[in-house]
Protein backbone atom coordinates (compact mmCIF):
# COMPACT_ATOMS: atom_id res chain seq x y z
CA UNK A 1 0.00 0.00 0.00
CA UNK A 2 1.22 3.14 -0.80
CA UNK A 3 1.92 6.24 1.56
CA UNK A 4 -1.10 8.40 -0.56
CA UNK A 5 -2.94 5.01 -0.10
CA UNK A 6 -2.34 4.45 3.72
CA UNK A 7 -3.04 8.17 4.18
CA UNK A 8 -6.55 7.95 2.67
CA UNK A 9 -7.27 4.90 4.44
CA UNK A 10 -6.62 6.68 8.00
CA UNK A 11 -8.62 9.62 6.64
CA UNK A 12 -11.37 7.24 5.72
CA UNK A 13 -10.87 5.60 9.36
CA UNK A 14 -11.21 8.80 11.19
CA UNK A 15 -14.82 10.07 9.65
CA UNK A 16 -16.42 7.06 10.21
CA UNK A 17 -15.03 6.89 13.86
CA UNK A 18 -16.77 9.75 13.96
CA UNK A 19 -19.50 9.10 12.00
CA UNK A 20 -23.48 8.61 13.96
CA UNK A 21 -26.97 7.71 11.98
CA UNK A 22 -29.79 9.50 12.05
CA UNK A 23 -33.18 8.87 13.51
CA UNK A 24 -34.33 8.16 9.62
CA UNK A 25 -31.02 5.79 9.19
CA UNK A 26 -31.99 3.75 11.89
CA UNK A 27 -35.88 3.69 11.01
CA UNK A 28 -34.37 2.49 7.49
CA UNK A 29 -32.49 -0.13 9.72
CA UNK A 30 -36.06 -1.84 11.82
CA UNK A 31 -37.74 -1.86 8.26
CA UNK A 32 -35.25 -3.87 6.55
CA UNK A 33 -34.40 -6.24 9.57
CA UNK A 34 -35.64 -8.87 11.54
CA UNK A 35 -36.14 -8.21 14.93
CA UNK A 36 -33.04 -10.32 16.01
CA UNK A 37 -30.98 -8.80 13.51
CA UNK A 38 -31.39 -5.68 14.49
CA UNK A 39 -30.67 -6.70 18.12
CA UNK A 40 -27.45 -7.68 16.56
CA UNK A 41 -27.13 -4.34 14.43
CA UNK A 42 -27.44 -1.97 17.92
CA UNK A 43 -25.11 -3.89 19.41
CA UNK A 44 -22.52 -2.15 17.23
CA UNK A 45 -20.36 0.97 17.99
CA UNK A 46 -22.16 4.21 16.38
CA UNK A 47 -19.65 4.47 13.93
CA UNK A 48 -19.49 0.95 12.69
CA UNK A 49 -23.36 1.26 12.28
CA UNK A 50 -22.92 4.51 10.33
CA UNK A 51 -20.39 2.42 8.14
CA UNK A 52 -22.78 -0.08 7.89
CA UNK A 53 -25.73 1.97 6.77
CA UNK A 54 -23.30 3.86 4.51
CA UNK A 55 -22.75 0.50 2.59
CA UNK A 56 -26.68 0.04 2.57
CA UNK A 57 -27.18 3.40 0.39
CA UNK A 58 -24.39 3.25 -1.62
CA UNK A 59 -25.63 -0.31 -3.02
CA UNK A 60 -28.70 0.88 -3.16
CA UNK A 61 -27.80 3.67 -5.31
CA UNK A 62 -26.16 1.38 -7.29
CA UNK A 63 -29.65 -0.22 -8.12
CA UNK A 64 -29.26 -3.26 -6.15
CA UNK A 65 -32.40 -4.57 -5.12
CA UNK A 66 -31.91 -8.07 -3.66
CA UNK A 67 -33.03 -8.46 -0.03
CA UNK A 68 -30.53 -10.33 0.86
CA UNK A 69 -28.19 -8.15 -0.30
CA UNK A 70 -29.37 -5.34 2.00
CA UNK A 71 -29.62 -7.22 5.42
CA UNK A 72 -25.68 -8.61 4.34
CA UNK A 73 -25.00 -4.42 4.04
CA UNK A 74 -26.07 -4.12 7.66
CA UNK A 75 -24.66 -7.04 9.50
CA UNK A 76 -21.86 -7.46 7.60
CA UNK A 77 -19.07 -6.25 10.34
CA UNK A 78 -22.02 -7.30 13.16
CA UNK A 79 -18.87 -10.16 14.47
CA UNK A 80 -16.87 -7.09 15.58
CA UNK A 81 -19.39 -6.52 18.47
CA UNK A 82 -18.43 -9.49 19.99
CA UNK A 83 -14.96 -7.53 20.94
CA UNK A 84 -15.40 -4.14 20.75
CA UNK A 85 -12.55 -2.39 19.94
CA UNK A 86 -10.97 1.35 20.68
CA UNK A 87 -9.92 3.68 18.75
CA UNK A 88 -5.74 3.11 18.76
CA UNK A 89 -6.94 -0.52 17.87
CA UNK A 90 -8.71 0.47 14.92
CA UNK A 91 -5.84 2.66 14.27
CA UNK A 92 -3.16 -0.35 13.93
CA UNK A 93 -5.71 -2.29 12.16
CA UNK A 94 -4.99 0.11 9.36
CA UNK A 95 -1.19 0.51 9.62
CA UNK A 96 -0.55 -3.42 10.24
CA UNK A 97 -2.66 -4.27 6.97
CA UNK A 98 -0.39 -1.18 5.14
CA UNK A 99 2.76 -2.67 6.22
CA UNK A 100 2.36 -5.87 6.99
CA UNK A 101 -0.45 -7.44 5.75
CA UNK A 102 0.42 -11.42 5.69
CA UNK A 103 1.86 -11.55 9.04
CA UNK A 104 -2.05 -9.55 10.68
CA UNK A 105 -3.44 -12.31 8.44
CA UNK A 106 -1.54 -15.04 10.21
CA UNK A 107 -1.56 -13.97 13.54
CA UNK A 108 -5.58 -13.43 13.36
CA UNK A 109 -5.76 -16.83 12.06
CA UNK A 110 -4.42 -18.32 14.93
CA UNK A 111 -7.15 -18.06 16.75
CA UNK A 112 -9.72 -19.26 14.55
CA UNK A 113 -10.56 -22.20 16.74
CA UNK A 114 -11.22 -20.10 19.56
CA UNK A 115 -15.14 -20.91 21.14
CA UNK A 116 -17.18 -18.10 20.70
CA UNK A 117 -19.48 -17.19 23.70
CA UNK A 118 -20.86 -14.20 25.27
CA UNK A 119 -18.71 -14.38 28.84
CA UNK A 120 -15.56 -15.48 26.49
CA UNK A 121 -12.78 -13.34 26.86
CA UNK A 122 -10.46 -13.00 23.86
CA UNK A 123 -7.02 -14.18 25.27
CA UNK A 124 -4.50 -12.75 22.84
CA UNK A 125 -1.55 -10.50 23.30
CA UNK A 126 -2.85 -7.05 23.83
CA UNK A 127 -1.04 -5.89 20.41
CA UNK A 128 -2.83 -8.65 18.50
CA UNK A 129 -6.05 -8.64 19.83
CA UNK A 130 -7.05 -6.02 16.93
CA UNK A 131 -5.71 -8.42 14.64
CA UNK A 132 -7.68 -11.15 15.55
CA UNK A 133 -11.01 -9.51 15.67
CA UNK A 134 -10.40 -7.58 12.09
CA UNK A 135 -9.51 -10.94 9.93
CA UNK A 136 -11.66 -13.43 12.13
CA UNK A 137 -14.93 -10.87 12.60
CA UNK A 138 -16.73 -12.28 9.08
CA UNK A 139 -16.99 -16.05 11.04
CA UNK A 140 -18.64 -14.76 14.09
CA UNK A 141 -20.91 -12.19 12.46
CA UNK A 142 -22.19 -15.24 10.17
CA UNK A 143 -22.48 -17.29 13.45
CA UNK A 144 -24.00 -14.69 15.28
CA UNK A 145 -26.89 -13.61 12.12
CA UNK A 146 -27.64 -17.69 11.59
CA UNK A 147 -28.88 -17.30 15.29
CA UNK A 148 -30.52 -14.69 14.92
CA UNK A 149 -32.59 -16.51 11.95
CA UNK A 150 -30.92 -14.95 8.97
CA UNK A 151 -31.08 -16.70 5.65
CA UNK A 152 -28.76 -18.54 4.60
CA UNK A 153 -27.63 -16.60 1.95
CA UNK A 154 -27.15 -13.83 4.63
CA UNK A 155 -25.19 -16.02 6.50
CA UNK A 156 -22.48 -16.80 3.41
CA UNK A 157 -22.30 -13.50 2.33
CA UNK A 158 -21.29 -11.92 6.14
CA UNK A 159 -18.78 -15.20 6.09
CA UNK A 160 -17.13 -14.01 2.79
CA UNK A 161 -17.46 -10.25 2.63
CA UNK A 162 -13.52 -10.61 3.35
CA UNK A 163 -12.14 -13.01 1.00
CA UNK A 164 -9.45 -12.90 -1.20
CA UNK A 165 -11.42 -13.77 -4.21
CA UNK A 166 -14.53 -12.82 -6.16
CA UNK A 167 -13.77 -9.38 -7.24
CA UNK A 168 -14.72 -7.60 -10.28
CA UNK A 169 -13.21 -9.29 -13.33
CA UNK A 170 -14.20 -12.32 -11.48
CA UNK A 171 -14.50 -15.46 -14.31
CA UNK A 172 -17.80 -15.86 -11.96
CA UNK A 173 -18.83 -12.41 -13.01
CA UNK A 174 -17.44 -10.86 -16.29
CA UNK A 175 -19.10 -7.92 -15.78
CA UNK A 176 -18.25 -6.99 -12.14
CA UNK A 177 -22.11 -6.10 -10.99
CA UNK A 178 -24.54 -8.17 -9.52
CA UNK A 179 -27.97 -9.03 -10.18
CA UNK A 180 -31.13 -6.67 -9.03
CA UNK A 181 -34.73 -8.08 -9.04
CA UNK A 182 -35.86 -9.79 -12.53
CA UNK A 183 -38.69 -8.73 -14.59
CA UNK A 184 -41.48 -11.09 -13.23
CA UNK A 185 -40.48 -9.81 -9.71
CA UNK A 186 -38.25 -13.42 -8.74
CA UNK A 187 -35.14 -13.39 -6.63
CA UNK A 188 -31.54 -14.16 -7.96
CA UNK A 189 -30.78 -18.06 -7.01
CA UNK A 190 -28.33 -19.33 -4.94
CA UNK A 191 -25.82 -19.62 -8.11
CA UNK A 192 -25.23 -15.86 -7.84
CA UNK A 193 -24.05 -15.32 -4.33
CA UNK A 194 -20.70 -14.50 -5.57
CA UNK A 195 -21.74 -11.61 -7.90
CA UNK A 196 -23.85 -10.86 -5.12
CA UNK A 197 -20.35 -10.69 -3.10
CA UNK A 198 -18.36 -8.45 -5.31
CA UNK A 199 -20.60 -5.63 -5.11
CA UNK A 200 -20.57 -6.11 -1.04
CA UNK A 201 -16.97 -5.99 -1.26
CA UNK A 202 -16.87 -3.38 -3.28
CA UNK A 203 -18.61 -0.97 -1.59
CA UNK A 204 -17.26 -1.89 2.15
CA UNK A 205 -14.32 -0.90 0.90
CA UNK A 206 -15.12 2.41 -0.69
CA UNK A 207 -17.35 3.17 2.25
Amino acid sequence: MSFASLVYRLSQFWKAWRAHPGPNDLEQVRAILKPAEASLFFRLQPGEQAHSIDVLHNLIERGEAYPDLWVAALLHDVGKSCYPLNLWERVWIVLGKAIFPEKVNRWGSEYANMELSSGNKLRAPFWRRPFVVAVLHPEWGARLAETAGSSPMVVSLIRRHQDAGSRPGDVNSPTGSSPCLRDDGSQPSRENENQLLISLKAVDEES
